[in-house]
């Protein structure tokens, strides 16, 4: 029993069994954090209770100061002295009325009265010139009275500031807190102006003077709140121009803001005083308190009365407010930063303060298309870009936010999207709203006198003295007035992305000479050695003397940006580029080949690291180039480019190309930051359209092209796969994806020639048929065949019936019967010859401009466009998305059709936007006349011409309205190039647009877009209906297939071969279209022709004596068009075949011969 107890013994006497060592500590330790909470808690308590005993005792004795105070001074009938003032005047009304006043309690009216009554009074001392009565003499006084003055005056300004912001927040039409905000700000303004003090001498003028600055350097610091309540004031003024009908400048509210806007920039005046003080005032705090808090305010310009502006936008204020923004620019951004959460203003919500700095500043520092007087442009464009790159991170960061907000919205409910939506309605009203505020920078005098600024000579401008930390903005370059406008093109396209830039483009664009000075330095930077200028020289006047030839077919400049597809859409294929320029340049054919010299002048050594390597002082210049020169293309013809060369050489136009090509292989094959992506996005964009301008008449070597990446091309096969990878990632939105597109899959359509880009295309087929025969949809041969009964009569609308429902499922084989024009079915089996005459002559059929879908271009090569009478015709839309579909048939199976389309029409298939240089292709005639027009010297109107176009349908005139209300806006000589554009929209992309959409439907049931962003227009249509105008007859004759009899070493055949060999070009491509019903030959070579090319023999025996006589067999060749097989008798002699397959050939008959 002992034992036991003694075991149990731990402890304070506690059992083990109760409680171990490590929970007592707890316990005690618990115990301890209780006590001490509690030891706090009745501390805090009891400084609650004495805070608010003090409150109340403080109150109940300013209540009844403020009544002695009241009966003293209304009945006071002495003298009203400067001492008495002080001292049973001000010392009592300071004292109760702070005690009173709280920032969160409305004024009442007793002391509103009392306010008014002690200003009044003051007011009047102050006008007074005896220096009993005044009391600002009082600070000229003794030590005490000059300490009494400085803490009494101190109090008046706090005051008088307080009264201001509390005068925001009232109703306009409370008079009587308007007249105490009134006397307010007279007091303090009389207070603060040494020249309004009556009476000063020069015995007391220095001590007066150090007084007001006092002062001054009080109300320009933190404590007074100044610059927080006036910017509160004018934050609540109406705008101006809705109210300056009803106030003049006699009115209260008008005096009140003349009184804020000059009490704001005294302190700015301090520097000018002569006399130097210990403690004198830090004009850069009061400028920073200036920029944070009143420039800051939105639509400050419009909330002021335009007589105060110069008072604002005198340069003793902009310099001190620049100077100080540039050396404390982390401080002010901060402070511009914790704003937005002291302030609930809903400007702030779009649009951050930086965001409202810096268009008044720049409203500020400009005036009637002009900078104002003595501005310091350096100092100006430093500020600007300062404040807009603050800018441009905090609306990517809103942009960050609103991306997840959404992506929170989605996972809600209805009514939140719908609450989103209104928001965004709101926002983007005053967004629109916010951008008129950069009208200055938007206008031309505003660059041409940034540009005469950097062409003064230093050593005549007036020289500044700066900060060091300014030193390096006291001279004005290129560089800088680049990098401002860059960086507003990105606030533009940040705010507004569809029209938002429009206006600074126009301008920048058309203002004569920048874009060469911006060019010259590029130039100067990239291109030091002589090897570019060999090559350029060597085929300059060959390539400018082919501009007269007919010129190839336009490819359209592409209006999307997306960052993914930017590369499939130039599409490295030279081919047909290759072409062209062989043909202008002419005798040097062979330099038209790609070859490791050549291409080597091609690849600028500069840009081989992407934007990575691009200095930093030339990479806004290179920016603000690429955005500028890709919106001057859009409306750059033809005839300005070649002929008259402007604004660039051809030389030139071969340089740019190089360095953008360069840029954008090399900056989209590396892993790039995000800071970069304006700059790819716009070079992209530039070269896309000089691409699209060199294949329609080139003017740049194919070398120039494929020259980055020639020593790096992954095999056509990886390259396919990765580039289906990458088009998976984009269809599923991976943004990590499309950033990276560092990835070399993203360029394989760009780095490959086009009939590399044509085994692509056919990698891709056969992709697509592994992966549908791994999903089971194709089994067996002719296991899932479509089985259709067409009559030859009706081909197109029977395939049209049986076939348009189908969709994708097209894909798969399909199995044509034929019925006779006697209805009856004939009979054979279809191993694939059926299907492929049944595409042929459906095609041929409803490609027929007697049919109506389509029609021809007016151009001699009479290429396929759509038909605008097309929508009259019943299923006309449907009809023309049946069609896509057959030619996603034919491209699908490799199957040729001898029809090419109009390039402004594939250019829709793929994508892309036409602009005014396509026009030519489509409509020779009115490009001739909107050119007419364009360079007209005389006055427009004379042509009578409007905003309208007559088309003509069935036998109708329809007129149609290029712009709302056209039929009643004449053509003038402002605004013809609005008609010329918007008649060439019309006709290249409004007109056609139904139609492309619906044949585009069709097309991309059986063709992934990605694939058609492989080629050009031209290589489009050679895709489609095959190569060149001739054939290779080696590469025929070695995938020729012999049937019948017939071999390799029949003598027919030998025969055969050597008149084939014979024939002119014309003659073997009707030979083809003989056989294979399309005139040109498969682009990869007669190894793809399915099926086949074959030869069957046709026995014919010939009697002994008519061979002794000379005579041979007298049949005519035959073919079988839908096994591309000719049927070839057994002629004995090169003569009688040659004249009989002449004959055949141009009968155009088939069958019949036989």
């Amino acid at each position: 029993m002992d034992g036991t107890r003694k075991q149990q013994v731990s402890l304070r006497g506690a059992s083990e069994k109760e409680i171990t060592r490590d929970a007592l500590l707890q316990k005690v330790s618990r115990e301890r954090e209780l006590r001490n909470y509690a030891k706090r808690a009745a501390a805090a308590a009891l400084f609650i209770q004495r805070v608010w005993r003090r409150f109340k005792v403080t109150k109940m004795v300013s209540l009844q100061l403020q009544q002695e105070w009241e009966l003293v001074v209304n009945h006071y009938s002495g003298m009203v002295t400067a001492n008495w003032i002080s001292n049973n005047l001000l010392r009592p009304f300071l004292f109760f009325i702070t005690r009173i006043s709280t920032q969160h309690q409305k004024a009442d009216r007793k002391r509103i009265d009392s306010m008014k009554l002690c200003f009044t009074i003051l007011l009047e001392s102050l006008k007074s010139s005896d220096t009993k009565l005044n009391f600002c003499f009082l600070a000229t006084g003794t030590t005490e009275e000059r300490r009494t003055w400085r803490y009494q005056a101190q109090q008046l300004t706090c005051l008088s500031f307080f009264i201001l912001s509390e005068f925001s927040e009232c109703n306009s039409g409370a008079q009587d807190i308007a007249i105490v905000t009134s006397l307010a700000m007279r007091v303090l303004v009389m207070l603060t102006d040494l020249k309004g003090w009556k009476g000063i001498t020069d015995d007391n003028h220095l001590h007066a003077d150090l007084a007001v600055k006092d002062l001054i350097q009080f109300m320009g610091g933190n404590k007074s709140g100044c610059y927080v309540s006036i910017a509160r004031y004018i934050s609540a003024l109406d705008n101006y121009s809705s109210q300056s009908k009803s106030i003049t400048q006699a009115d209260e509210p008008f005096f009140i803001t003349a009184s804020a806007i000059t009490l704001a920039v005294r302190p700015f005046y301090m520097t000018n005083y002569d006399v130097e003080v210990p403690g004198m005032l830090d004009v850069n705090n009061a400028a920073k308190q200036y920029i944070v808090y009143l420039l800051t305010i939105p639509w400050l310009v419009q909330h002021l009365p335009p007589v105060l502006l110069p008072a604002l936008k005198h340069k003793s204020i902009l310099f001190p407010c620049f100077q100080a923004l540039l050396i404390l620019k982390e401080k002010v951004l901060m402070e511009m930063s914790e704003f937005i959460k002291s302030e609930n203003i809903v400007s702030f919500k779009a649009i951050p303060p930086v965001g409202w700095a810096l268009t008044n500043i720049i409203c500020l520092a400009t005036g009637n298309e002009s900078f104002n007087q003595g501005l310091d442009y350096a100092l100006y464009v430093g500020v600007v870009i300062t404040l807009a790159d603050a800018l441009l991170d905090c609306l990517d960061n809103i942009g960050k936010k609103s991306k997840a907000l959404q992506a929170d919205v989605e996972c809600s409910t209805q009514p939140a999207d719908t609450a989103m939506h209104e928001g965004e309605g709101t926002n983007e009203s005053l967004i629109m709203s916010y951008m008129d505020q950069f009208r200055p920078v938007c206008q031309q005098w505003h660059l041409k006198n940034l540009l005469t600024s950097i062409d003064r000579d230093a050593t005549n401008k007036a020289e500044t003295v700066l900060s060091n930390n300014l030193e390096c903005l006291a001279k004005l370059d290129l560089c800088d007035v680049a990098l401002l406008y860059s960086n507003l093109l990105r606030i533009f396209s940040a705010l507004s992305p569809i029209r938002g830039s429009l206006s600074v483009l126009n301008m920048l664009s058309f203002t004569p000479g920048f874009l060469v000075r911006l060019w010259g330095v590029l130039e100067d930077s990239f291109f030091s050695g002589d090897k570019y200028n060999s090559d350029n020289h060597t085929s300059e006047n060959s390539k400018h003397k082919a501009f007269g030839k007919k010129m190839p077919k336009p490819i359209s400049k592409d209006g999307a940006n997306k960052w993914v597809n930017v590369l499939n859409k130039f599409t490295g294929s030279k081919s047909q580029a290759t072409t062209d320029c062989t043909d202008s340049v002419g005798s040097h054919s062979e330099s038209s080949r790609l070859n490791e010299d050549s291409s080597d002048v091609w690849d600028i050594e500069p840009m081989r690291h992407g934007p990575q390597g691009i200095p930093k002082n030339k990479f806004a210049i290179l920016h603000l180039f690429c955005v500028t020169y890709s919106h001057l293309l859009l409306v750059l013809d033809d005839i300005e480019f070649y002929e008259k060369q402007v604004p660039f050489k051809i030389e030139q136009q071969r340089r740019i190309a190089s360095m953008l090509n360069t840029l954008v292989y090399n900056g989209l094959s590396h892993v790039s930051g995000h800071h970069n992506r304006p700059l790819m996005d716009c070079a992209v964009r530039c070269l896309h359209l000089l691409y699209e301008r060199d294949c329609r008449h080139p003017f740049c070597p194919p070398a120039l092209w494929l020259s980055p990446a020639k020593k790096s091309r992954p095999p056509i096969a990886v390259a396919a796969r990765t580039h289906e990878v990458l088009a998976a990632n984009v269809r599923s939105d991976d943004s990590s994806a499309s950033l990276s597109v560092g990835s070399v899959c993203t360029f394989t359509i760009y780095i490959y020639i086009f009939q590399e880009n044509q085994q692509m295309f056919r990698e891709f087929i056969k992709m697509d048929k592994a992966s549908r025969k791994m999903a089971g949809e194709i089994s067996e041969p002719g296991s899932r065949a479509i089985e259709i009964v067409v009559r030859r009569g009706h081909i197109v609308e029977d395939g049209f019936r049986q076939l348009n429902s189908l969709g994708s499922r097209l894909k798969s084989s399909i199995h044509v019967s034929f019925v006779s024009e006697c209805c009856l079915l004939e009979a054979g089996l279809d191993y694939g010859g059926l299907s492929k005459e049944f595409l042929t002559d459906l095609s041929k059929a409803a490609f027929s401009p007697e049919y109506g879908l389509f029609s021809q271009t007016s151009t001699s090569d009479r290429l396929l466009i759509p038909n605008a009478s097309a929508r009259y015709l019943d299923n006309g839309i449907q009809m023309i998305e049946f069609l896509g579909r057959v030619v996603g048939k034919a491209l699908y199976e490799g199957i040729l059709l001898d029809y090419s389309f109009s390039h402004v029409f594939v250019q829709k298939l793929l994508g892309r936007y036409s602009f005014l240089g396509e026009l030519s292709t489509l409509d020779p005639e009115l490009y001739r006349n909107l050119m007419y027009v364009k360079n007209y010297d005389g006055d427009v109107k004379e042509l009578c011409l409007d905003f309208t176009v007559t088309e003509e349908s069935l036998g109708k005139r329809y007129v149609v309205e290029l712009k709302s209300g056209g039929k009643d806006i004449s053509v003038t000589n402002e605004n013809k190039m609005q008609y010329i554009h918007a008649m060439a929209d019309y006709k290249l992309n409004q007109q056609i647009l139904p139609f492309s959409n619906a044949f585009y439907r069709g097309l991309t049931d059986l063709i992934s877009p990605s694939w058609l962003k492989l080629f050009n227009a031209s290589e489009f249509n050679q895709l489609l209906s095959g190569g060149n105008y001739d054939i290779d007859v080696d590469d025929l004759k070695n995938n020729t297939r012999y049937t019948g009899g017939y071999s390799e070493g029949s003598r027919t055949i030998k025969i055969f071969w050597e008149v084939i060999k014979g024939f002119e070009p014309k003659e073997r491509c009707m030979l083809l279209k003989f056989v294979t019903s399309c005139s040109r030959a498969p682009l990869l070579g007669f190894k793809y022709l399915q099926p086949p090319f074959a030869i069957h023999k046709v026995a014919c025996d010939v009697p002994l004596w008519a061979t002794i006589g000379g005579l041979d067999v007298d049949r005519l060749p035959s073919a079988s068009t839908c096994y591309n097989t000719l049927k070839l008798p057994t002629y004995k002699r090169p003569g009688t075949l040659r004249a009989k397959l002449l004959y055949a050939i141009s009968s155009n008959a088939g069958f019949e011969l036989s």
